[in-house]
């Protein structure tokens, strides 16, 4: 095997390319790993959920890592690790833009709402079901390819 990093570009052609990672977050030491459905835009990666473990500990302590990655023919394969903060995207008056971004970037994806339980009201209202909007500003990002 041989095994080499992946320059800037090449990490983020990666998750642009992706829809799903393994979130990382922790709270009182205690890491915490979860399937994170998302799209990613302008050095940010756009996801939603309903209220729950990781929203908890993600507003407890917004430092946060997303892995991602993409196997190939035989052994090889691409991995990306995102080094980020936890910025949530709450539905009020100084957020409308961020929120109705990630709405936009999340809606390319056909039934990009599925892994969040319960489908948002078109377009979110504040009387609809609970979920939370967030990104994750990617602060550092590097990769690695296993080739033959």
């Amino acid at each position: 095997m041989l095994i080499r990093a992946l320059s800037a570009l090449e990490c983020t052609k990666l998750l642009t390319a992706n829809r799903v990672g393994r979130l990382a977050c922790a709270k009182n030491g205690q890491p915490y790993v979860v399937p994170l459905y998302y799209a990613h835009s302008d050095a940010h990666l756009y996801a939603f959920s309903m209220p729950g473990k990781k929203i908890e500990w993600m507003r407890a302590n917004p430092l946060v890592s997303v892995q991602v990655d993409e196997h190939s023919q035989g052994r090889g394969w691409r991995s990306v690790v995102v080094d980020g903060r936890y910025e949530e995207l709450p539905d009020r008056i100084g957020h409308k833009l961020q929120r109705d971004h990630a709405w936009s970037v999340l809606s390319k994806h056909v039934d990009w709402w599925e892994p969040g339980a319960l489908k948002p009201a078109i377009p979110p209202t504040p009387d609809s079901a609970p979920h939370v909007f967030f990104r994750i500003l990617i602060e550092q990002l590097s990769g690695r390819e296993a080739s033959e």
